[in-house]
C-alpha cells in the first residue's frame, strides 16, 4: 500500500456535520448579538422615558419661582424642607437611584439646589455629556438623547428637564437618575432566554437538515462513489448497489446511468475475455458504449423548436470509441439556459465514466442551486469530484448561464479554451477572460466568473482543445488562426451549417492522419425578444 492509499481524508459526512454545527453556532451568535443590541436600546429607552414621567410629575408639584429664588440666594427656608421631603418620597416610590436639582456652569460643574446626599450649594463635576446638559440649560429644552454615564455614583442614565420660572427663564435643571444595573440585568435575562430558545430551535433544524441531507443526498452520493470505486478496483464487477438509490431526482438518474454503463462495460469486458479474436464483436460492443455516451448528450436539433429567441447546435466526435468530451444545455427556468462544454483528461472508458459523473453533477447542481452562479456550481462539483479521485482525473469546463429575455449572461472558465464571439454583422474573434484551474484538479479551488451581454444578432462558439490540436501528417496543428478563418468564412450561416463547415475545414486539413483527441463544438446564436416580435 503506497502513501496515497494511507492518507486519510475527511469524508463528506463529517464535513456536513461540521458545517451544520458551525452554521448553528454562527446563527445563534448573530441572533443573540443583534437581539441584545436592539433590546438594549429598547430597555434603555423604556427606563429613560420612565424617568421623564417621574420628572414631569415633580415639575407639576414644585414651585418653579422658589427654585429660581434658591438659585439666586442659595438659602433654605420652610418650603425647601417640604420640597425635600416630597422629593425623597418620590425617589423611594419611583425606585429612582437619585433625584436632584442643580445649576450647571460653563466650567463643567453643577451646583446643587437639592440633592438627597448633600447640602444646598454643594458643587460637583458634571459626568454626563456637558454639551447636552448646557444646551438644555441655556435653551430650556429637553435633551434629544439619553444621558448615560459612568461616575463616582455608579453606572447611571439620567432624565433631565429644565425648570422655568414664571417669566419663562430657565432657573435650574431637574434630574431623575436610573441605575443602569437594572437595565443590564434585564438585558442579561433576555440574552439568556433568546440563547436557549435559539439553541433549541437550531438543534431541531440542524437535526432535521442532517437527516434529509444524509438520506437524500449524502448517502446516494457515497453509494455511487463506493460503487464506482468497487467497480474500478474489482475488474469491473458490478454489485448492483446502485439499484437501491431511490431519490426520485438527478441523483437517481446518475445512479441509473452509472449502473447502466457499468453493466454495459462489465458485459463488454466479459465478452472481450472470451472472444478476444473477434474484432467485429469488439467493435460492436464498443459501438454500444459509444451509443450510451451519445445518448447522454443532447442530439435532437433544434432542441427547443418553440423558442425562437436563439439557435443552438453542437457536435462531438470522439477520438476513440468513447471519449472524455461532453457538451450540454438545458433550461434552469423558463428564462435561463445553461450551456456547458467540457473536456475530461485522458481517453477511453475511464474518461467516459468520469465524464458521466461530471456531467450529471454539473446538471444536478445547476438545477438545484438557490443562486444562479457558474462559479458556485463549479465549486460544489469540484468538491464532489475530488472525493476518491484516485486516478487523478480532472475536467476543463466552460459554463455559461444566459438570461434569454435580456441577453445577460454569467460564465466561468475552468481551464478551458477561450470562446470565439461575433457581434452583429462583425467577425469572430477570441474573448480573453480570467481562467480558473480545471475542475477536480485541486480541492477547495475558488472559481471566478464574469458577466457578458449578448445583443440580438450576436453569437459565440465554444469548443474543446481537439479542434485547435487537430494534427495533419506533417505534424502541424489546425491552430487558432485557421479556426477563426473557418468561422468567418460563413459568419451569417445558421448554427448547424457553421459547425459543419468548421468540421469540414478540420477534416480537409488533417487528411488521412489519425484523430488523436475528441473534437467537440457548440454554436449559440442570440436573436432576443425581437425574434418573437417579428413572428407577429
Amino acid at each position: 500500500m503506497n502513501t496515497t492509499d494511507k492518507k486519510k481524508h475527511m469524508g463528506i459526512g463529517k464535513k456536513s456535520i461540521i458545517s451544520i454545527i458551525l452554521f448553528m453556532l454562527l446563527i445563534n451568535t448573530l441572533m443573540c448579538l443583534s437581539g441584545s443590541l436592539v433590546f438594549d436600546k429598547a430597555i434603555e429607552k423604556i427606563y429613560n422615558e420612565r424617568g421623564y414621567v417621574v420628572a414631569n410629575i415633580i415639575l407639576q408639584q414644585i414651585d418653579h419661582d422658589k427654585i429660581a429664588e434658591y438659585a439666586r440666594t442659595w438659602t433654605e427656608d420652610s418650603y425647601y424642607n417640604e420640597m425635600s421631603e416630597y422629593l425623597q418620597m418620590i425617589q423611594e416610590c419611583s425606585d429612582a437611584a437619585y433625584i436632584y436639582i442643580g445649576v450647571p456652569y460653563e466650567d463643567k460643574t453643577i451646583k446643587y439646589i437639592y440633592d438627597s446626599g448633600s447640602e444646598m450649594g454643594f458643587v460637583d463635576p458634571i459626568s454626563a455629556p456637558f454639551e447636552k446638559i448646557w444646551r438644555s440649560y441655556t435653551e430650556g429644552v429637553r435633551p434629544d438623547d439619553y444621558l448615560v454615564r459612568h461616575s463616582q455614583y455608579g453606572f447611571l442614565t439620567s432624565s433631565c428637564l429644565p425648570i422655568k420660572d414664571s417669566s419663562g427663564s430657565t432657573a435650574a435643571l431637574l434630574f431623575v437618575d436610573t441605575n443602569m444595573d437594572v437595565i443590564l440585568s434585564t438585558l442579561h435575562r433576555y440574552v439568556l432566554t433568546v440563547s436557549c430558545i435559539a439553541m433549541v430551535l437550531l438543534i431541531v433544524f440542524s437535526t432535521l437538515n442532517w437527516y434529509f441531507m444524509n438520506r437524500y443526498f449524502i448517502d446516494p452520493i457515497m453509494a455511487i462513489r463506493k460503487n464506482v470505486l468497487h467497480f474500478a478496483s474489482n475488474n469491473a464487477e458490478n454489485d448492483n448497489t446502485l439499484e437501491r438509490v431511490r431519490t426520485r431526482d438527478e441523483l437517481e438518474e446518475l445512479a441509473v446511468s452509472v449502473n447502466k454503463m457499468e453493466n454495459d462495460i462489465a458485459r463488454y469486458i466479459e465478452e472481450i475475455r472470451t472472444v478476444t479474436a473477434e474484432k467485429e464483436r469488439i467493435g460492436a460492443e464498443l459501438d454500444v458504449a459509444r451509443q450510451i455516451q451519445a445518448d447522454m448528450l443532447p442530439g435532437l436539433f433544434p432542441p427547443y423548436p418553440d423558442r425562437k429567441e436563439f439557435d443552438i447546435y453542437a457536435s462531438m466526435t470522439p477520438a476513440k470509441e468513447v471519449g472524455g468530451d461532453f457538451y450540454d444545455f438545458f433550461f434552469i427556468d423558463h428564462d435561463h439556459i445553461a450551456i456547458i462544454i467540457a473536456d475530461v483528461s485522458g481517453k477511453g472508458v475511464p474518461a467516459a465514466l468520469f465524464m458521466v459523473i461530471a456531467k450529471t453533477l454539473i446538471k444536478y447542481r445547476s438545477l438545484t442551486g438557490d443562486v444562479i452562479s457558474p462559479a458556485a456550481i463549479l465549486k460544489d462539483v469540484n468538491g464532489r469530484l475530488c472525493e476518491g479521485n484516485e486516478a487523478g482525473f480532472f475536467v476543463t469546463v466552460w459554463l455559461g448561464i444566459i438570461e434569454i429575455s435580456t441577453g445577460k449572461g454569467i460564465a466561468s472558465n475552468a481551464g478551458h479554451e477561450r470562446p470565439a464571439v461575433r457581434r452583429k454583422q462583425g467577425s469572430y474573434d477570441y474573448v480573453i477572460n480570467k481562467h480558473s484551474p480545471a475542475v477536480a484538479a485541486m480541492e477547495d479551488t475558488v472559481f471566478t466568473e464574469h458577466e457578458f451581454k449578448l445583443e440580438p444578432g450576436d453569437s459565440f462558439f465554444i469548443y474543446t482543445d481537439g479542434v485547435l490540436e487537430a494534427t495533419n501528417a506533417d505534424v502541424k496543428m489546425f491552430g487558432p488562426e485557421q479556426l477563426l478563418d473557418a468561422l468567418n468564412e460563413l459568419p451569417d450561416a445558421d448554427a448547424e451549417t457553421l459547425l459543419k463547415n468548421v468540421k469540414n475545414k478540420i477534416d480537409g486539413f488533417v487528411g488521412d492522419a489519425p484523430q488523436f483527441d475528441d473534437i467537440t463544438m457548440l454554436e449559440f446564436r442570440y436573436f432576443g425578444e425581437a425574434a418573437l416580435d417579428s413572428l407577429g
